[in-house]
């Protein structure tokens, strides 16, 4: 079956960095758009950053542009998620999630990895 494998999160100062990892399996990788998204306490999931099947396009939510750097190795079947300069509105559940190429929707989610920031 699918699995997404997140990892990475933990608990960081405001200004430090992270780099989340998610580990696919069961799935043809590199023809699934992979994203991140992430649930704060007592909020909606939202949309964090995006990438597409072959890594040529990337998208960002405005309150990280410039902060965060999507990427993938479809070699490893893992996309990566780096975040730098983390400010305590960072704090959340992180999930990422595979929606294969066509599709309008995520297929496939994972059980999430928590990051905290502290002030």
């Amino acid at each position: 079956q699918v699995q997404l494998v997140e990892s990475g999160g933990g608990l960081v100062q405001a200004g430090g960095s992270l780099r989340l990892s998610c580990a696919a399996s069961g799935l043809t990788f590199s023809s699934y758009n992979m994203g991140w998204f992430r649930q704060a306490p007592g909020k909606e999931r939202e949309f964090v950053s995006s990438i597409t099947w072959g890594g040529g396009q990337t998208y960002y939510t405005d309150s990280v542009k410039g902060r965060f750097t999507i990427s993938r190795d479809n070699a490893k079947n893992t996309v990566y998620l780096q975040m730098n300069n983390l400010a305590p509105e960072d704090t959340a559940v992180y999930y990422c999630a595979a929606k294969r190429f066509g599709h309008s929707s995520y297929d496939y989610w994972g059980q999430g990895t928590q990051v905290t920031v502290s002030s």
